[in-house]
């Protein structure tokens, strides 16, 4: 039976602000998400009767976490990147079998919701809808007080709205999600948004839906906090620049020795808010009020937003300080006309060597800890002229809220401790973040199949390429072939006179030679295609190795993989991994066999052709040889006339 839901009714007016650079994610009210990509809505009241309410929460949840400890962690990975995707994303499952869904981490939302098989207006996203008939542990959350019901007053429904004219509504539903191999912690039953109507951006995403980690009840940080498995902490790690990727970790960790941390009063506004009082450049403070970072909601940090929006005079000292610093450098135009982006030529293609040319910047908190920012972190690449950058700060129109996105903590784990109350910065390679911080892992997966057995995975959680070496592909193991089943929303009529690019496509994403993808079966399969796929070793090679085979494996169950829109959405059924098969030794070396035979009958061919000529020649002298008393035939001597 679901957990019946309180669903706090807020008192909440809206002003849209000026228009603002592209931020794929703006401020949102706990009830009523705001996502707009040219406007930002922010509340403007945030009630104290609510204020009270929701600290009365975080007391009683500070009273379990002093009563209980917690040991277990979701560790996760990140996908995408911030500021060519507009979002990062990461792998939940969700049913029994599990799910697999790309849902774009998002600190500012409350809720998780993904597309739901009855979705009558869905997009074309990256997996299959949710099924929920296929899903032994499903079950919705059927109509009470506490939630807002469907017309038949049967099942809770919820809606989301949102500034740039899109939306998602839908019906809730209870269910198991999962978080993957690498999480420690255990699949736990949550409360999610099943879709059944989506509009706009979220029509036309790429990803399939939005995983909530704000502050409300239908957030799956407070649901899983409210159930005792995990301690009232989460923490994001977004890749560098031109990297991407990152990691995530839900629940507490041990923070490391040199993190600097900022207060977040969460009566202050319902985000995730710091106190910043000072911002420097090259080292010199810019002369401006602390109280202008403490306008309207204060400084707001939101993993959904792509850049950094400052007030209007935070900005315009911001901006002057980084150009003084910048006068050996070219202004040149943005790369989007649509937008006044300020850009700098001349500064480099090597990233680890722009801070030469750009300074760094440091933000200074109320408690005087400071966070070093290096140049990736207010930058972006100019993607039209190579070697030039773009500042990713911009004014916030009239609003005189500090909206910090995700440029701001390029290459910093961020750790958000809400117990604490408290949101901690570390400068470190997300990339190597595991390492680092020496996290727990997850218990190591079962042995593998014995090579008469040929090891299968569905649309399971997905192993990194070191687990699969180590645990699917054994040090003896040579792999001959790997195959993988694909279905392509797309109709097979329309498919079939491109199957070669898309076999192409595959050996380009997959980073292996085109001759390596062969098709081995292709059929239709109601609106869409199924395809089996065989990937062959190279034609010098007898057998894949372990470590390619991996990273091939890894990339298909990652959805590694992607596609032009013009193919539809897929999704990876099945793959198998077919060990080399043991030839004789002539087969092993039949090519060296061949041309030694060739070498040899030419060689024989050459012998012969001497021979023969040495005999015709030896036949010739003996021709031309007369003894000395042989009778020679006397000759008429003929004279010329006079």
């Amino acid at each position: 039976m679901a957990k019946p839901l309180l669903r706090l009714i807020l008192a909440v007016l809206f002003v849209v602000a000026p228009h603002l650079h592209r931020p794929s994610e703006a401020l949102r009210d706990p009830e009523i998400v705001v996502r707009p990509s040219n406007a930002m809505v922010l509340p403007l009241v945030h009630t104290s009767a609510n204020a009270s309410m929701h600290q009365s929460h975080l007391d009683y949840r500070r009273h379990l976490q002093r009563v209980s400890s917690h040991t277990e962690i979701a560790r996760m990975r990140l996908f995408d990147d911030l500021l060519t995707n507009g979002y990062y994303t990461t792998r939940l499952y969700i049913g029994t079998p599990p799910q697999e869904f790309a849902l774009i981490v998002d600190s500012g939302s409350t809720v998780t919701y993904v597309p739901c098989s009855t979705c009558e207006q869905c997009g074309n996203h990256q997996d299959p809808r949710f099924q929920p008939d296929e899903s032994g542990t499903y079950q919705p959350v059927k109509c009470n007080i506490d939630c807002t019901c469907d017309r038949d007053k049967e099942q809770c429904i919820y809606e989301r709205q949102y500034a740039e004219m899109s939306s998602s509504s839908g019906v809730l539903g209870d269910d198991i999600i999962s978080f993957g191999n690498e999480s420690v912690l255990k699949p736990q039953h949550a409360v999610f948004g099943c879709e059944n109507t989506e509009t706009g951006d979220l029509f036309s995403q790429h990803a399939d839906g939005i995983m909530g980690l704000g502050r409300g009840q239908l957030s799956i940080m407070d649901q899983l906090v409210d159930k005792g498995v995990i301690s009232d902490s989460f923490s994001l790690c977004y890749g560098g620049m031109d990297i991407g990727g990152g990691a995530m970790v839900l629940g507490g960790i041990t923070p490391p020795a040199d993190m600097v941390f900022s207060r977040s009063d969460p009566g202050r506004s319902p985000y995730y808010n710091i106190e910043l009082k000072e911002i420097h450049v090259a080292g010199k403070p810019l002369q401006l009020n602390p109280r202008v970072f403490d306008g309207k909601h204060g400084t707001v940090l939101d993993s959904g937003t792509t850049y950094a929006y400052l007030p209007e005079l935070a900005f315009v000292a911001f901006k002057e300080a980084i150009m003084k610093k910048l006068h050996s450098l070219k202004q040149i135009r943005g790369p989007d006309p649509n937008y006044n982006d300020i850009c700098f030529s001349g500064g480099g293609s090597d990233v680890s060597q722009i801070s030469k040319t750009f300074p760094d910047v440091d933000m200074v908190f109320g408690n005087e800890q400071k966070l070093s920012l290096t140049p990736e972190n207010y930058l972006f690449r100019h993607s039209k002229v190579q070697g030039a950058y773009c500042l990713g700060v911009f004014q916030n129109g009239k609003d005189p809220t500090t909206l910090l996105g995700g440029i701001i903590v390029r290459n910093t784990f961020v750790t958000y401790d809400r117990e604490n109350q408290t949101i901690g910065f570390w400068k470190t390679n997300c990339s190597q973040l595991w390492e680092r911080l020496h996290l727990p892992m997850a218990p190591s997966p079962a042995p593998s199949p014995s090579y008469d057995e040929i090891p299968s995975l569905g649309p399971a959680p997905a192993f990194p390429p070191s687990t699969l070496q180590n645990s699917i592909l054994p040090g003896e193991f040579r792999v001959g072939l790997i195959t993988f089943d694909m279905f392509l929303s797309i109709k097979y009529p329309d498919l079939v006179p491109h199957v070669a690019e898309l076999a192409k496509l595959i050996a380009d994403e997959l980073e292996i030679s085109e001759n390596q993808v062969h098709l081995m079966n292709f059929t239709s399969e109601g609106n869409g295609s199924f395809v089996k796929w065989g990937i062959y070793p190279t034609r010098s090679a007898g057998f894949i190795s372990n470590t390619y085979a991996s990273s091939i494996i890894f990339r298909l169950t990652e959805h590694r993989v992607r596609l032009p829109d013009n193919y539809g959405s897929y999704n990876l059924i099945e793959w198998k991994v077919e060990p080399a098969v043991k030839r004789a030794w002539l087969q092993q070396h039949i090519f060296a066999v061949v041309i030694g035979i060739v070498v040899t009958v030419f060689l024989c061919l050459l012998a012969s052709i001497a021979m023969w000529h040495l005999w015709r020649r030896k036949q010739q002298i003996l021709g031309t040889y007369r003894p000395v008393d042989a009778a020679v035939p006397e000759q008429e001597l003929q004279l010329q006339p006079l």
